[in-house]
């Protein structure tokens, strides 16, 4: 059986979910892992898949009406929370909005090989929330971490927490 990442998105309406699940079950295929949110009245989703049928006959096959859906071809899973791969940890932000929190937040991340393996974001007037599940290398310095992370959210006039991930609740 092939893996195929899945995404749809389009305007939110009661049932579009059912749509789309009885849509890839009629393709034959399983959904392994799924993710859905609202973006301003539009609903996204990212599902990963399993099936007889390639990322290109799933993309033919699917009837879900004015919905735009993509569809590529992956390889293998991951397991969330860092499992078998190094550290899991949850990182919050909480402060005022404005352009470059992500790239900030995600840069010192990254500056330590660690890989943001989930994350949502909400703005609610001027409050910016950020949470994001990120997978460490196990030779990570998570205090020094924490200090720059700390360093950052200061700049960002934001509070950051960073704890570890509780594998065992998933």
């Amino acid at each position: 059986m092939g893996l195929s990442a899945v995404t749809v998105l389009g305007t939110d309406r009661p049932g579009v979910i059912a749509e789309v699940a009885g849509s890839l079950a009629d393709c034959g295929v399983n959904i392994q892992d799924s993710t859905m949110t609202l973006l301003g009245g539009h609903v996204a989703m990212m599902l990963l898949v399993a099936g007889d049928l390639s990322a290109e006959q799933l993309r033919e096959r699917m009837q879900v009406g004015e919905l735009v859906v993509t569809a590529a071809a992956v390889e293998g899973r991951r397991d969330p929370c860092g499992a078998g791969t190094g550290l899991g940890y949850v990182l919050t932000l909480h402060g005022p909005d404005r352009p470059g929190i992500i790239s900030s937040v995600s840069r010192v991340l990254a500056s330590v090989g660690g890989n943001i393996t989930g994350m949502s974001t909400t703005l609610s007037g001027r409050l910016y929330v950020l949470i994001a599940d990120v997978d460490l290398p196990a030779s990570v310095d998570v205090a020094d971490l924490m200090r720059r992370l700390a360093v950052v959210g200061a700049g960002l006039s934001s509070e950051i927490t960073f704890r570890p991930c509780e594998s065992d609740l998933l």
